[in-house]
């Protein structure tokens, strides 16, 4: 199994919309580990298959703690169906726009359809950390970041600093 790269923003990849998927097949699956894979190595708890670069609804998920027994979540054309009125603040971060965090406001339940990794449709309610993390993911299969919630300013200073950074990484160093 290998390991796949993490698209940073700003990506215009990020911001695109992305497909549901036909079928789930031995194929699917194997993107599904590699992504499940790429998400624990980054470190993370979340990942959408648009951050690696594809345009699938496709997400993994895990809030296990680090001593505990994992517990992936393979989300397959997720469905959000309800979202609560009542709301609550995490501090949320993202593996494409790494080391910037802010608290972001979001219903505290919802509810959830979507296809699981056999290809069976499911259906549950998230609340807390669970569900703030799935319509995190779920925003990324829409082409929405985290800091979409934020201030022009906060969003557009966080973009500098990432592009600045990205920069940095392209100088060759000889």
């Amino acid at each position: 199994m290998s390991l796949r790269n993490i698209i940073i923003e700003p990506d215009p990849i990020l911001r695109e919309k992305s497909l549901p998927v036909e079928k789930v097949d031995s194929d699917l699956q194997k993107l599904l580990n590699e992504m499940l894979e790429t998400m624990y190595a980054a470190p993370g708890i979340g990942l959408a298959a648009v951050q690696v670069g594809i345009l699938k609804r496709l997400i993994v998920i895990d809030i296990s703690k680090e001593k505990e027994k994992k517990n992936p979540l393979f989300l397959i054309n997720p469905e959000i169906t309800f979202r609560s009125e009542k709301t609550s603040i995490y501090e949320e971060g993202c593996l494409s726009i790494p080391g910037h965090f802010a608290e972001i406001e979001r219903p505290a339940t919802c509810h959830l359809d979507y296809v699981d990794y056999n290809g069976k449709k499911k259906a549950f309610k998230a609340e807390g950390l669970l569900a703030t993390c799935i319509q995190h993911e779920v925003d990324h299969l829409n082409g929405v970041l985290f800091i979409d919630y934020l201030s022009k300013l906060k969003k557009d200073m966080i973009i500098k600093k990432l592009i600045k950074q990205k920069k940095e990484l392209d100088k060759v160093i000889l």
